[in-house]
C-alpha cells in the first residue's frame, strides 16, 4: 500500500526523509527489522515497472510487438490492484510471519518462471503471479512493521517501509534497464529471484511471529465511495496515473524514436526522472502542508499535463528536453503527499480504507494507460503517446475540480 502512511502519521515526506537522517539510537535498536520490511517491499515494487525499461529486448527475443509486450505492465498492474484489497481479507486469519514466509516463496517462483519463459504467454502468466503475491507483501510488510515498534513509532516505521515500495517504483526501471542490456532481459528477473531468496532467510531467522488483527470487509470499503468528494478524489488519481503511464511506460522506444538515444543516455534519462520524482514527493508534502492539499493538488496536475504536453515538442533539444523531464517527474511524485492529505480532510473517519483505495485507484490508472498506450503504438506511433496522456491529464484536473467544488459546497453549508 504504497501511500498509506500519511493516515498514519502528519510526517510530510520531506520530513520523513529528514527523520531517515537524524534518528535517534533508541529508534535504530528498535527499527533493525523494519530496514528489512524495507528491503523486501523495495524488491516487491521493482517487478511491477521494470518491463518498461526493456519492452525492445522481450519484443526481440519473444517475437512479439511492442504493445503486446506494454500489456504484461498492465495484467500487473491490474491483477495488483484487484488481488490486494481480496486476498488481503481472505487470509485475515493466517498468522503474518507464516503468510509473508509462504507469499515469499510463490514471489520467488513466479521470477524463476519469468527468466526461464519460453514464449510470452508464459511470461505473461509470470506476471501474474507475481502481481498477487506482490500485491500481499507489500500489505504484510506494512503490518509486521507496525507491530514490530512501539506505537509511538508507528506512523515512522510505516513511512520507512513505504519509502522502500516507492523508490523501487522509481529506481525498478533504471536496474532493469541497465541488467538487461547488459544481460538480456531476463537478467532483472534473476537479480530479483536472488533478492527474494535472501529476503526470505531475513524474514525467517530475525521477524517473530505476528497474530493477524480484525480487517475491514470488501463491502464496506466501497461503501466509502458514495461520498460523491472521495470518489472523484479517487477518480482523479486514476486519471492521473494513466495519462502518465500512457507514456512513462513505453519511454524507451519514445527516446530511441525521437531522439534516437542509446541504451547508456536511456538508462541517464530514467535516472534523472527518478530523482526527480523521489525530490517531488518531498516538495509535494511540504508545499502540501504551507499551502493546503487542494491548490497543491490542482497546481500539480495543471503544471504535470503542461509537461507532458511539451515532451514530444522539445526532443529536438536535449538540454531544453531534460528540463522538461524533470517537470515531468518532480510534479509526478508531488501529487502523492497532498492528494493524501486531502483525502484525509474529507473523510478523516475512513481514512486508512482511502489510503488502500488509493493504492488501488493508482494501479488500476498504471494498468489502464499502459493498456492504452500499447493501442496507440499498435495503430499509429509512440509519438502519439503523450497528446492521449495529456487528455487523461485534463480529465483529471476535471474531476479534482468536481471533488473540490462539492467539498466547498458542504463547508459553506
Amino acid at each position: 500500500m504504497t501511500r498509506i502512511f500519511l493516515a498514519k502519521t502528519s510526517i510530510s515526506y520531506y520530513d520523513e526523509m529528514m527523520h531517515l537522517v537524524f534518528l535517534d539510537r533508541r529508534e535504530i535498536r528498535m527499527d533493525k527489522r523494519v530496514y528489512l520490511l524495507t528491503i523486501v517491499s523495495f524488491v516487491v515494487g521493482m517487478v511491477e515497472l521494470i518491463i518498461g525499461g526493456i519492452l525492445d529486448l522481450i519484443a526481440e527475443d519473444l517475437d512479439v510487438s511492442l504493445g503486446k509486450v506494454g500489456l504484461l505492465i498492465t495484467i500487473f498492474s491490474l491483477t495488483f490492484a484487484i488481488a490486494a484489497p481480496i486476498l488481503l481479507y481472505v487470509t485475515s486469519q493466517v498468522e503474518r510471519k507464516k503468510l509473508m514466509l509462504i507469499t515469499l516463496i510463490v514471489f520467488f517462483f513466479g521470477n524463476l518462471l519469468a527468466v526461464f519463459s519460453p514464449t510470452y504467454y508464459v511470461l505473461f502468466a509470470s506476471r501474474i503471479f507475481l502481481a498477487m503475491s506482490g500485491s500481499l507483501l507489500v500489505v504484510l510488510c506494512i503490518t509486521l512493521a507496525s507491530n514490530i515498534v512501539e506505537p509511538a513509532y508507528r506512523g515512522r516505521a510505516i513511512g520507512i517501509v513505504v519509502m522502500g515500495v516507492s523508490g523501487s517504483l522509481v529506481l525498478g526501471v533504471p536496474i532493469g534497464l541497465m541488467l538487461g542490456n547488459a544481460f538480456g532481459w531476463r537478467a532483472p528477473f534473476a537479480f530479483i529471484a536472488i533478492l527474494t531468496a535472501l529476503s526470505f532467510t531475513g524474514i525467517y531467522f530475525f521477524m517473530g511471529k505476528v497474530n493477524p488483527r480484525p480487517t475491514v470487509s470488501l463491502g464496506e470499503q466501497m461503501a466509502t465511495l458514495k461520498n460523491r468528494k472521495v470518489f472523484f478524489a479517487q477518480f482523479t488519481t486514476f486519471l492521473f496515473l494513466a495519462g502518465h503511464m500512457t507514456l512513462y511506460g513505453y519511454l524507451t522506444p519514445f527516446l530511441k524514436s525521437t531522439m534516437g538515444l542509446d541504451g547508456s543516455w536511456i538508462s541517464i534519462i530514467y535516472l534523472i526522472f527518478g530523482v526527480a520524482a523521489v525530490t517531488g514527493g518531498g516538495i509535494g508534502g511540504t508545499l502540501s502542508d504551507r499551502f493546503g492539499s487542494k491548490k497543491i493538488v490542482l497546481s500539480v496536475i495543471a503544471i504535470f499535463g503542461l509537461a507532458l504536453f511539451t515532451l514530444p515538442h522539445v526532443t529536438f533539444a536535449l538540454p531544453i528536453f531534460l528540463v522538461i523531464l524533470v517537470l515531468w517527474g518532480m510534479s509526478n511524485w508531488a501529487i502523492t503527499p497532498a492528494m493524501q492529505s486531502y483525502l484525509i480532510e474529507v473523510s478523516p473517519e475512513t481514512a486508512d480504507i482511502q489510503q488502500s483505495l488509493n493504492n488501488s485507484a493508482l494501479h488500476l490508472g498504471i494498468a489502464f494507460g499502459s493498456y492504452i498506450g500499447s493501442i496507440i503504438i499498435e495503430r499509429t506511433s509512440v509519438e502519439h503517446n503523450a497528446t492521449t496522456g495529456t487528455v487523461m491529464v485534463v480529465l483529471a484536473l476535471a474531476t479534482a475540480f468536481i471533488s473540490m467544488a462539492g467539498q466547498r459546497s458542504r463547508e459553506m453549508a
